[in-house]
């Protein structure tokens, strides 16, 4: 790890157990005021070469005790988007991450956020598709019922998003999509989307640019399983 001699740097252990660093102090002051470091997330000061939990660090324990702090009147610290939700909490869903509070507060105005009882089914093979869903909070899992077996293609969980193809051609559905758990989704659909891009293009734009960035990294991760399974079966029968 780098950092200037004269300003502390500091690494993060996320909460996805991946260590992320070197930080300097604004930004992390920054992680801090958007929930995206929480009061027990371990945190190393390079200065001193040891781990602390975040709320034990002097130059950070006033913005906890800001964030929970008692009293009554006053504005929030943060700006409430939806009722119950924070900028820290929408920015868990990965397309999100680098929006601002400002790009997030005009996103989420064009969306609806829904409850999800454990074992709902969200989407259902054939429907006619009308909206996304972004998951922040909870896992589902992708389906398709063969005869009367399920055959599970995929598990997503909060970060991650399904039925995007439907905000470009309305097309069926073409698998189910049921809650493992309770969940927290926002839903985005097409009317509200068409809307979000008449009013306000700069986040429609970098939203759909979020797809899309998604769209290739799961087509090249496709590829290369599809060129391993092809390799794999070309050394299985020259052996």
């Amino acid at each position: 790890m780098t950092g200037s001699s004269d300003i502390p740097s500091y690494a993060i252990w996320g909460a996805d157990n991946v260590v992320y660093g070197p930080v300097e102090m604004p930004t992390l002051v920054e992680w801090i005021q958007d929930e995206r470091v929480e009061k027990d997330t371990w945190i190393f000061l390079v200065h001193e070469d040891k781990w602390q939990k975040a709320e034990n660090i002097p130059d950070f324990a006033m913005f906890f005790r800001k964030r929970g702090g008692g009293g009554g009147g006053g504005s929030k610290e943060f700006t409430p988007l939806v009722e119950g939700i924070k900028p820290g909490m929408l920015r868990r869903v990965k397309i999100l991450s680098d929006f601002d509070d400002q790009q997030l507060g005009a996103f989420v105005q064009y969306m609806e956020v829904q409850q999800v009882q454990q074992f709902t089914e969200i989407v259902k093979t054939g429907q006619h598709g009308d909206a996304m869903f972004l998951i922040l909070e909870g896992e589902v899992r992708v389906r398709l019922m063969i005869g009367s077996k399920e055959r599970i293609l995929a598990t997503l969980s909060a970060g991650e998003f399904f039925g995007e193809m439907t905000l470009f051609d309305q097309s069926p559905r073409s698998a189910d999509i049921v809650a493992n758990t309770d969940c927290v989704l926002i839903k985005v659909d097409v009317q509200h989307m068409e809307k979000l891009m008449e009013d306000a293009p700069a986040v429609a734009t970098k939203f759909l640019s979020g797809i899309c960035r998604t769209f290739s990294a799961r087509i090249r991760a496709d590829n290369k399983r599809f060129k391993d399974t092809l390799n794999f079966q070309k050394g299985f029968g020259g052996a």
